[in-house]
């Protein structure tokens, strides 16, 4: 068709094969995203929905119960056992998110410098990651045990770690960075081996020792990595349970009692499920207030 024939007739322009082809490329993507979709919104939209409606009830377990409006809230704000859990919850993630993410990135860097070890080494760490976590807490029991544990028999301390209220969270801290810490350190290592040596090279020729190609090379290059690896530390210690009820089941003395535990405490055990559901929708808006702020605290520092 000439342009003579597209102006006289511009009903008959060009574009109406690439839209109907554009059409029938919406049509196959909704064929493939609309199974997703719909699991999503059965096991995931209609839950988080049915909790939020039960938070309003005075329901037991099994969601029979009267609408109550915000009284579950209320008494959520006065409640000084919540409020004992977050702290104990915030104490866990300060002991946890850094640490966690720094050892990860001393693996990473021990992995991607020892070539001839690589695989040992990585596969070391690595394997309590892939571990159940009641395998990983019954070998923590057995290696931080206060008379027979190999770590006390090691360093002479006869410190009980599970049954002590000051040492009890900081053993959980530290059996979770043991079985977690593989997860961070192969995101890591994706990170330093995707930075192009050429960065390395041409700093040398220029001058520069290890330290300052560490610092002005290596740590700005893998930042993205680390600050998602932050993020994903933070939402993850935030929902902590795994570990304390295998390991101390909230004592000694409530001093491990973190929010998921103390809402599993009073939906299973003191059969309240309208305020478990408000004490879920109250840590959700935690850790996606937190969540925020880290972000955007972690893209300035970018």
């Amino acid at each position: 068709m000439t342009q003579a024939e597209l102006t006289r007739n511009p009903t008959r322009s060009g574009p109406t094969r690439p839209r109907k082809e554009h059409r029938a490329g919406w049509r196959v993507a909704w064929i493939f995203v609309l199974p997703f979709l719909f699991f999503y919104i059965l096991f995931l939209i209609y839950p988080a929905l049915q909790v939020a409606y039960l938070s309003l009830t005075n329901s037991d377990i099994a969601g029979q119960g009267s609408l109550i409006g915000l009284s579950n809230y209320a008494e959520l704000l006065h409640d000084k056992e919540f409020w004992a859990s977050v702290e104990h919850t915030v104490y866990f993630v300060i002991l946890t998110v850094v640490p966690n993410t720094a050892v990860g990135f001393f693996f990473a860097l021990l992995v991607v410098r020892l070539r001839r070890l690589r695989l040992p080494v990585l596969s070391a760490f690595f394997l309590p990651f892939i571990l159940p976590v009641s395998v990983v807490t019954t070998g923590a029991l057995w290696i931080l045990d206060a008379n027979f544990g190999i770590v006390n028999s090691l360093t002479g301390s006869t410190t009980a770690w599970f049954s002590d209220p000051t040492w009890a969270m900081p053993g959980v801290a530290l059996v979770t960075i043991w079985w977690t810490v593989g997860f961070n350190m192969l995101l890591f290592i994706a990170g330093l081996q995707n930075i192009p040596s050429d960065y390395y090279e041409a700093a040398a020729l220029d001058g520069a020792n290890g330290l300052q190609r560490f610092l002005f090379i290596t740590c700005p290059l893998v930042w993205p990595v680390a600050s998602l690896v932050l993020v994903l530390q933070l939402i993850a210690q935030f929902k902590i349970f795994d570990q304390v009820y295998l390991l101390t089941g909230g004592g000694p003395y409530n001093s491990t009692m973190v929010v998921l535990f103390y809402m599993y405490r009073e939906a299973f055990q003191q059969g309240r499920g309208g305020y478990a559901s408000a004490v879920a929708l109250v840590l959700v808006l935690i850790i996606t207030v937190v969540s925020a702020v880290q972000y955007r605290l972690l893209r300035f520092r970018r």
